[in-house]
């Protein structure tokens, strides 16, 4: 059965390399050899995803290809055939499936674990669908800081899945690692972020050729450099970043002054870095965009710019070699 499940998903990732369409809005693929651990966007919106409830006249209501589900990222070995995700969604049912289609794995939910950034709600209510009312999951070892593990284990309805065994927390720190296996490893660092009731932290990811940095939510980078932090120096560490781009610039939203909102605006972004090396500019990847942010158009005026400036927007099933 694993021999049957690995040439599956090698046979998938071969005719991703040579360029076949797998169904979803992006057309952009990485190449990705066949024998390396690799990571794939599941969704770039921001916690509601695109069109967000309320919202009576979007177009994503009645065309599919202008959906977009929230932020998530899966790390997959093909070689061990294991998979994991970062933050469980709204979109958690989609998301797997997508998951199940490009590199389908034996077992429910065939997840060697979750990682969890912080507790808004668009990156941990998808562990409902592990719950007794649908998948009845068993142990999926799921990662959170101290006080994001300790929210878990004291609210309902998640402290039922720690109860009943369908999920095993297990705690994360600041800045260290967690080996995968012999050729992955991930590690949490904290950000500055609303933290109603649990820390908020990015990740770093390693595989055995490449790193991706992964920062979906933060307030704004001068905060980060008051702690000590420059955000310059963690993209130069890592092959592939993925920043917050939550909105493209203040005004995005009529009637409201957002000057205060705690995102960076991509426009200020791309002028924080607007004097790093192209090489550099090239790895940043916006993401968690929200329904509101122009850019989530390949043929806006904000996507222009952004692609003229040498940023990238990242786009659902888009994937990158470890």
């Amino acid at each position: 059965m694993f021999n049957e499940i690995l040439a599956i998903g090698l046979i998938t990732l071969c005719l991703l390399a040579v360029g076949c369409t797998v169904a979803g809005p992006s057309d952009r693929r990485a190449e990705t050899p066949l024998d390396v651990p690799f990571v794939v966007v599941l969704g770039i919106a921001q916690d509601g995803g695109v069109p967000q409830a309320g919202t009576k006249d979007h177009p994503g209501w009645t065309s599919p290809e202008f959906k977009r589900r929230a932020v998530a990222l899966a790390i997959v070995d093909p070689l061990t055939a294991q998979r994991w995700l970062i933050d469980a969604t709204p979109d958690f049912r989609e998301q797997l499936h997508s998951l199940d289609e490009l590199f389908p794995v034996d077992g429910r939910p065939g997840l060697d674990g979750i990682f969890l950034t912080h507790a808004h709600m668009g990156h941990y209510t998808g562990l409902m669908h592990l719950g007794l009312e649908v998948m009845g999951a068993r142990k999926v070892p799921v990662f959170a800081m101290s006080r994001m593990k300790h929210y878990l284990e004291t609210n309902g309805p998640w402290d039922q899945l720690v109860r009943y065994e369908n999920i095993l927390l297990s705690p994360l720190t600041h800045k260290e690692a967690v080996r995968l296996n012999d050729r992955i490893s991930i590690t949490p660092f904290l950000v500055p972020h609303r933290q109603e009731y649990s820390e908020v932290v990015g990740f770093v990811i390693e595989g055995p050729n490449r790193s991706v940095l992964f920062i979906p939510d933060i307030d704004k980078w001068e905060d980060w450099d008051a702690e000590g932090e420059r955000i310059e120096e963690w993209i130069a560490a890592v092959d592939r970043a993925y920043l917050d781009g939550t909105f493209y610039d203040n005004g995005e939203i009529p009637g409201r002054d957002m000057s205060a909102f705690p995102h960076p605006f991509i426009a200020h972004s791309m002028d924080r870095f607007g004097t790093l090396p192209s090489a550099e500019k090239s790895k940043i990847r916006f993401i968690h965009l929200n329904h509101t942010n122009p850019a989530l158009r390949a043929d806006s005026a904000a996507r222009r710019t952004i692609e003229e400036r040498g940023f990238q927007v990242a786009e659902e099933l888009e994937l990158m070699s470890l």
